[in-house]
């Protein structure tokens, strides 16, 4: 395992059940902690608030991080910046831990996957900049927030097109014929 900030000494714990230690750190992102529409820039502060807790099999490790969120609204592709909360908790075995569990290497724990995991489950599967985002013009782009009374004119409807221009003064012809 290769050191870094998201990979934590669990030597003071001493595999004694019960013992227990805090900590509040202050990581940079990993690169792509997100998914494409929105996610945590790379670098930006993460800020946690660890629990680590021995136990009779590992160490339990909880907390909450949080993060600074950049991305794109899928209504109206404008940007987006929020800030999350997320939860996290997770068990990391001494010895024998299957696929889907945690191990311990030495008396490391890497808290990056848990980290990745938690951020990624809580990220909206499509972010909007407000709920109630009209999106943008499907015949021109505009957004429609900007313009509330966007139009266009009245729609016509393709099949009677050819019949407007037989009425229309600008095109030169009129219902009797076309003008000399």
């Amino acid at each position: 395992m290769r050191p870094g900030p998201l990979v934590i000494d669990t030597h003071e714990l001493g595999r004694r059940p019960g013992t227990e230690r805090t900590y509040d750190l202050t990581v940079p992102a990993p690169a792509e902690l997100g998914v494409d529409l929105i996610g945590v820039p790379e670098g930006s502060d993460i800020a946690i608030e660890l629990r680590l807790e021995a136990v009779m099999d590992g160490v339990l490790a909880t907390g909450t991080s949080t993060v600074h969120l950049v991305g794109e609204c899928v209504r109206c592709l404008t940007e987006i910046q929020d800030d999350a909360v997320v939860d996290f908790q997770e068990l990391y075995l001494y010895a024998d831990a299957s696929e889907e569990e945690l191990q311990l290497e030495g008396d490391l724990l890497d808290l990056e996957p848990v980290l990745r995991d938690a951020v990624v489950l809580a990220l909206p599967i499509n972010p909007v900049c407000d709920p109630e985002c009209p999106g943008l013009c499907p015949e021109c782009g505009a957004r429609l927030a900007d313009d509330p009374d966007h139009t266009h004119g009245e729609a016509i409807d393709p099949r009677w097109a050819a019949l407007s221009q037989m009425t229309d003064p600008e095109s030169g012809d009129t219902p009797d014929g076309p003008k000399e």
